[in-house]
């Protein structure tokens, strides 16, 4: 038997993210003692190992009980397909920005001169095979992972005070 702390440290995961699988209905332990304490067993160290991975995949916790359900088995292939698919999607996108900075390392000196404005690098975008979601989906992007960053892109593509606090706001 495990207590919390070991079966998290055998699945290479904090204790509260153990108990928020717990919590969420994904895990529960074998025994449960007097004094409160949690014990799993071997059956829950395997299921716990299918949560991690599945995790690792990138599944939310909702699909992963389904996954896990034995009620629900006509569904599970249904779900891996849709997550692939998404995957499959994001995939699309990061090539589309992929594309869009190799259109710029070929010419980097367009950016450092300040001789991109907005209306080429919205060019650069489309040949790149950007629509304006994925323009809009780019910018979010860049807002979330770096927003000062973002804020100084847009100055450098001399666009107004107040376009630039519209686009950060998308």
């Amino acid at each position: 038997m495990y207590t919390v702390t070991q079966l998290a440290k055998r699945a290479n995961i904090s204790r509260t993210t153990l108990l928020y699988y717990e919590k969420e209905g994904l895990l529960k332990p074998a025994l449960r003692a007097e004094n409160g304490y949690r014990y799993y067993g071997e059956a829950e160290a395997k299921k716990l190992t299918a949560i991690v991975s599945y995790r690792a995949y990138g599944l939310s916790v909702t699909n992963i009980a389904t996954l896990l359900s034995d009620d629900n088995k006509l569904e599970q292939p249904l779900l891996l397909k849709q997550h692939f698919n998404q995957l499959e999607q994001e995939v699309a996108k990061l090539r589309q920005q992929q594309r869009a900075i190799v259109i710029l390392l070929k010419a980097p000196e367009l950016l450092e001169n300040e001789m991109v404005n907005k209306q080429r690098w919205v060019e650069i975008m489309v040949e790149a095979g950007f629509d304006e979601q994925a323009m809009v989906r780019w910018h979010q992007t860049f807002e979330k992972l770096e927003p000062e960053e973002h804020q100084k892109f847009l100055e450098s593509l001399s666009i107004e005070a107040d376009e630039i606090k519209r686009i950060r706001a998308l």
